[in-house]
C-alpha cells in the first residue's frame, strides 16, 4: 500500500482520466462522493475490498492502482508538499498550511516545495550542535545502559563475517580485516590525505575505503577504523536524518569494530576463564587480542552483565578531570549537569580515575578501593597519553565483584562525599584564607568550544572537502 497522500493522488488520476465525477463513481462502488473525497485528499484510509471496487470501475488493474509513485509531476510536488507541511520542523515555525488548489501554477507550487527542500537540509545541517549533541549522547547512554551495554544482533553479525574469513582465534590480523572488505566489495586504501575532519572516508561508487597511513604510530587501531567503515554497509545504515541517528550509528559501528576484533565467544571463554581463577584484568583482556585498553575496557562492559553476571562502570577522564567518556550500570553516581549529560563533568578528585594520574610508575593498572555515598566500589585504572594531553581508562565495580580481579589485595582505598562539595570541589578553608583575593590566574581557553562544526550531510565533516577528496582520489 502506497501512504493515503499517493493513494489519494493516483485515485483522482484515473477517476478524472475516466471521465468520472465523484458522485458518479460513488454511485459505482456504492459509497458516498463526499467519502470519496475524503479519501482523495488522504484523510481516510480505505478497505481493500472497497480499492478493489474502485480499480474495476476505473477500468485498471488493483496492482497499478495501488503503485507507490505519484501519477505525474504535478501530483509529485503536492505530495512532496503535504509530507513536508506535516514535518516538526515546519510546525514550530506557526505557519498556516498551504493547500495545493488548482488555482496554484505549477511553478509557483514548485517554488515552495523547494524552499521546503531547504528549510529541511539546513535542518539537517543544524543539527551539530553542542547542545543537541549533548541531549542525544545522554538519551542514547540511557538507552545503552537499560540494554546492559550490549547489543546481541550485531554481536551476531560480527562472529559470522569474521568466521567467514576463517579467523579462529588471538588477534584479528589486518590481512583478515583485508579479506573482509573485500567479501563486502571494499578495496582497503592508505592515504596521507585524509579530509581533517575525516576519520575515514568511503567511496560507495568505487568500492573504495581510504584510511591514514599504514605506518602512522600506534596502526593498529587502522584495523578498527576499517571495521568501522565496513559496519556501515554490513549494518544497512542510510544518511543519519538527525544528530540522535548519526551518534546511534556511531554507537553501532564501534560496537561491530570491537565485536570483530574480540569475537564474542572468544572473548566470553577468555573472561570466564579469568574469572574462575579470580584473575580478571583488563590489561590481559587488552593483550589476548592485540587492542587497546579502553577498547578491551569497553569491550568488558558489553560482556559483564550479560555473561558473567556483573554490574560494571567505565571512565575515560582527561588529566583536567573531565569525563570524556562514561557508562555504569552497578550505581555509580555519575556526575551529571542540569540536563543529566556527563561528558565534560568533573569527577571526584578522590576517585581512582584521578588518583592514577599521581603515580611515578604507570607501566601497570592501578587499583583503588573507593567508598561513596552510592556504596564501595573495586576500581582499575590505566593511564595513558595523547597528543591532546594525558588520560586515564577505567573499569570499576561494586565491592561484592571485587574479588574476581587482580587487584583486590590492594591497600589503596579512598573516600569520597561528591557531590558534597567539601569533598573536593571547595579548597580547604586554610587555603582560601591566606590567598583569596591575593591571586589572579589566566585561564588556558579551549579554543574548539567556539568553533561550530562543520555543516554537512554528516555531522562534523565538511561537505566541499569530502566531495574534492573523492574526485582527486576517484579511479580514472
Amino acid at each position: 500500500m502506497p501512504d493515503l497522500a499517493t493513494l489519494g493522488h493516483r485515485l483522482r488520476h484515473f477517476r478524472t482520466a475516466a471521465g468520472l465525477t465523484l458522485e458518479d463513481l460513488g454511485a459505482r462502488v456504492g459509497i458516498a462522493g463526499s467519502q470519496l473525497s475524503l479519501i482523495e485528499n488522504g484523510h481516510k484510509e480505505p478497505r481493500l475490498s472497497l480499492l478493489s471496487r474502485i480499480a474495476e470501475a476505473v477500468d485498471v488493474g488493483l496492482g497499478e492502482l495501488l503503485h507507490d509513485a505519484a501519477p505525474n509531476e504535478r501530483a509529485a510536488l503536492e505530495i512532496e508538499l503535504d509530507h513536508a507541511q506535516r514535518t516538526s520542523v515546519y510546525a514550530t515555525l506557526g505557519l498556516p498550511v498551504v493547500r495545493p488548489s488548482r488555482s496554484l501554477r505549477d511553478d509557483v507550487l514548485s517554488a515552495i516545495v523547494g524552499l521546503h527542500r531547504e528549510l529541511a537540509r539546513r535542518s539537517r545541517e543544524a543539527i551539530a550542535t553542542p547542545e543537541e549533541a549533548r541531549r542525544a549522547n545522554t538519551e542514547l547512554r540511557q538507552q545503552m545502559r537499560l540494554a546492559a551495554n550490549a547489543l546481541p544482533e550485531i554481536e551476531a553479525l560480527a562472529e559470522e563475517a569474521v568466521r567467514a574469513v576463517g579467523h579462529v582465534s588471538g588477534a584479528l590480523t589486518h590481512r583478515s580485516v583485508s579479506r573482509m572488505a573485500h567479501t563486502l566489495g571494499f578495496e582497503l586504501v592508505h592515504v596521507s590525505d585524509l579530509p581533517h575532519s575525516a576519520r575515514s572516508v568511503t567511496d560507495l561508487q568505487n568500492g573504495r575505503v581510504y584510511l591514514p597511513p599504514a605506518s602512522i604510530p600506534g596502526g593498529h587501531g587502522l584495523r578498527s577504523m576499517a571495521l568501522q567503515a565496513m559496519a556501515h554497509r554490513v549494518l544497512g545504515h542510510s544518511e543519519p536524518d538527525g544528530y540522535a541517528n548519526f551518534l546511534k550509528q556511531r554507537i553501532e559501528i564501534n560496537y561491530f569494530a570491537a565485536a570483530c576484533l574480540m569475537p564474542l565467544t572468544q572473548s566470553v571463554q577468555f573472561l570466564r576463564a579469568a574469572k574462575a581463577d579470580r584473575n580478571i584484568a583488563v590489561e590481559d583482556f587488552r593483550d589476548a587480542f592485540g587492542v587497546t585498553h579502553e577498547a578491551a575496557a569497553l569491550r568488558l562492559t558489553n560482556l559483564a552483565t550479560a555473561h558473567l553476571n556483573m554490574e560494571v562502570h567505565f571512565l575515560r577522564v582527561g588529566d583536567d578531570g573531565a569525563v570524556q567518556k562514561a557508562y555504569e550500570n552497578d550505581g555509580l553516581r555519575l556526575p551529571v549537569d542540569i540536563t543529566g549529560s556527563t561528558e565534560g563533568q568533573l569527577v571526584c578528585r578522590k576517585w581512582s580515575a584521578r588518583q592514577a594520574f599521581a603515580r611515578v610508575n604507570r607501566t601497570t593498572e592501578y587499583y583503588q578501593y573507593t567508598d561513596t555515598p552510592e556504596g564501595s566500589f573495586f576500581e582499575s585504572t590505566q593511564t595513558g597519553t595523547t597528543p591532546a594531553g594525558e588520560f586515564s581508562i577505567t573499569v570499576g565495580v561494586p565491592f561484592a565483584h571485587a574479588k574476581w580481579f587482580r587487584g583486590l589485595e590492594t591497600g589503596a582505598r579512598s573516600q569520597s562525599k561528591c557531590p558534597d562539595a567539601t569533598c573536593c570541589l571547595r579548597p580547604p578553608t586554610e587555603l582560601r584564607d591566606r590567598w583569596s583575593g591575593r591571586a589572579w590566574s589566566s585561564a588556558r581557553l579551549h579554543a574548539q568550544i567556539l568553533s561550530p562544526l562543520p555543516s554537512g550531510t554528516f555531522p562534523g565533516v565538511d561537505d566541499r572537502e569530502l566531495y574534492e577528496f573523492l574526485e582527486a582520489h576517484a579511479p580514472d
